[in-house]
């Protein structure tokens, strides 16, 4: 099929590399093909001249072509996968053709079937077979004209990308991408020209204008790796590039696996801005490093990162740059339990990001605003705002994205207890997510289903998907609210077993990374762990007076225990009363709420 296929089901082709397979096997030809007209040297010997190579079959079509019809064939071979026919005009006019003149002469060569042209939104676009493509390079380097229309064609293809960039955050968004997906190739070949030949200053330009582009499409990996090929090329970069492209690659490298201990050489990415009176640069690059910075050692650093660039947007009128700091903002106004800031910083959010045309913006505002409807009990409304989501994230093509909606979804049906549906939503997230090699979006999913597999009492399972995540997050050092709820589950595990020291010293490490983070809604978990496991160790006085601690710091920031939640702590609860009455119960329970939660826990 390999074979066929790029031999483009030419019949001649096809009859040679046949006779070529019975002395070298299939898979020896399909590793030659690179060198075809070498390969491919030998027809049936009966035949005419012109069919008895496939150079010979090519020749023969060439032959019948005026200069001019030579001329678009041989330059439409720089493309990689095609290209409009404003990329042809362009490109292939190569300032000794009348632009005007390209479209009659393609439409002669798609007569001649040399080029084959399909039908776009965009209108048509154009493409040599491979086997055309690879001639045409050679009559490219005979006519002296290859490094030239390399030189034309990356220069088209990076004003391309400069062009698409600021349509990707506003109503232009799905267009744009989609025509980006349809250039990857041409791109990555034009970027990878700019690296051969030194052009450090086009490779700098087309990276920092596709970068927002391959986080969008969740493309991390290849955006680092050609954001570092982009640095490497070579001199002629300006200040301000280099200091966007470095910016940039200090982000995107967090998303691979940064954590605490890398935390300063991500943070010195921004050291080149130094050398740049760039504002508004800067801060967008403030606020990507910020944004993905939260929650991996002190919280404070993201928080500073995200208030700057924030504070410099407003300055500069900046509407899209405001709209994604508050969105960022309101994570941490989450992680402190103030979710009156949560909701006015993401309403705001959502509404500039609706006003821009930016779905994926959209998206981004909804998910506090989920959380937030989820920790107040109001499911529907939390599934309403994961389903938008999904929606807008589907159109788009956003699959990361997609992942974490639909694992929104299934934490929804968790709290709503149906199980069955919870499994099924954290199990299309986690597929998704490992075909995009998203490792945060497969482990998102993954705690869902740990959660869901315990609730179910499936505790080996459980326990297997819940310590797969612990290990990822103690490596990467990413601490907010997450390792809690985890080493709660863990404990929560234990206490189902029986092992009430595992189930306490689980739960009295959930309890430090909670109070590490500052969230009076993640201690309140603990507490409730700890109140469990120290039921099972036949200490109903104390469980009785740890609730009580847990209920006091949720009623601290207004939330209290939604009712989807209160299974663990209805159970315990139950427990105690019948350990100790429901006198002594209430009376412990008050107790424990005057006593501050470190307090609690002696």
């Amino acid at each position: 099929m390999s074979i066929c296929e790029r031999l483009d089901g030419i019949p001649l082709a096809l009859e040679m590399a046949a006779t070529r397979v019975r002395a070298l096997g299939v898979h020896e030809v399909a590793a030659r093909l690179d060198d075809r007209f070498r390969l491919l040297a030998a027809g049936a010997r009966g035949a005419p001249e012109r069919q008895r190579t496939l150079r010979a079959v090519i020749d023969w079509s060439w032959s019948l072509l005026g200069d001019q019809e030579r001329a678009v064939l041989r330059r439409l071979a720089v493309h990689a996968g095609g290209c409009t026919l404003a990329a042809a005009e362009e490109v292939c006019a190569a300032g000794d053709l009348d632009p005007a003149t390209v479209v009659d002469l393609l439409a002669r060569l798609v007569d001649c079937s040399l080029v084959v042209v399909s039908d776009d939104q965009d209108g048509p676009r154009y493409r040599l077979l491979e086997s055309v493509t690879a001639y045409c390079v050679e009559r490219l380097s005979e006519a002296g004209e290859l490094e030239a229309l390399r030189r034309g064609h990356r220069e088209y293809y990076t004003r391309m990308a400069e062009r698409a960039e600021p349509h990707l955050r506003g109503h232009g968004q799905r267009q744009w991408l989609r025509r980006l997906d349809l250039e990857s190739a041409n791109l990555r070949a034009a970027l990878e020209s700019a690296a051969r030949s030194g052009a450090g200053d086009l490779a700098l330009r087309l990276v920092n204008a596709l970068t927002w582009y391959w986080y969008l499409r969740g493309r991390i990996s290849e955006a680092e790796r050609l954001l570092a090929m982009a640095l490497s090329a070579g001199q002629g970069g300006s200040d301000a590039e280099v200091a966007k492209a470095t910016a940039w690659l200090g982000g995107i490298r967090l998303l691979l696996g940064g954590g605490a201990a890398h935390f300063a050489a991500h943070f010195a990415a921004l050291q080149p801005y130094e050398r740049v009176d760039d504002p508004g640069g800067r801060a967008r690059m403030e606020w990507f490093l910020g944004s993905h910075t939260y929650g991996i050692g002190d919280p404070s650093r993201s928080a500073d990162l995200i208030d700057r660039a924030l504070a410099t947007f407003g300055s500069l009128g900046d509407r899209w740059g405001t709209a994604a700091a508050l969105s960022s903002r309101s994570f941490h106004a989450k992680l402190r339990g103030d979710f009156g800031a949560v909701r006015q910083d993401s309403e705001r959010s959502l509404e500039l990001f609706r006003d821009l045309g930016d779905q994926w913006g959209q998206i981004q505002a909804m998910t506090p605003l989920a959380t937030e409807a989820e920790v107040l009990g109001d499911y529907e409304r939390a599934a309403r705002l994961h389903r938008d989501g999904l929606r807008m994230a589907e159109d788009l093509g956003l699959w990361r994205e997609v992942s974490f909606k639909l694992a929104g979804l299934g934490r929804i049906a968790l709290l709503m207890r149906d199980y069955p549906k919870a499994r099924q939503f954290h199990e299309r997230a986690r597929r998704l997510a490992v075909e995009q090699s998203d490792t945060f979006g497969e482990q998102f999913a993954e705690i869902g289903l740990g959660m869901g597999a315990r609730r179910e009492g499936d505790l080996d399972t459980a326990q297997a998907h819940l310590r797969s995540v612990l290990d990822l997050h103690r490596r990467m050092g990413y601490e907010p609210g997450l390792p809690a709820l985890i080493l709660a589950e863990l404990g929560f595990i234990a206490e189902h077993r029986g092992q009430a020291d595992t189930a306490t010293a689980l739960q009295l490490d959930g309890f430090a990374a909670a109070e590490a983070t500052g969230d009076p809604r993640a201690v309140a978990l603990a507490l409730e762990g700890l109140a469990g496991a120290r039921l099972l160790a036949g200490r109903p006085v104390h469980a009785a007076r740890l609730l009580g601690a847990a209920a006091a710091a949720r009623r601290s920031v207004g939330v209290p225990l939604p009712q989807g939640e209160r299974l663990d702590v209805d159970r315990i609860a139950a427990g105690a009363v019948e350990a100790i009455g429901e006198t002594r119960f209430a009376a412990e329970f008050a107790v424990g709420g005057g006593l501050l939660p470190a307090d609690a826990i002696k």
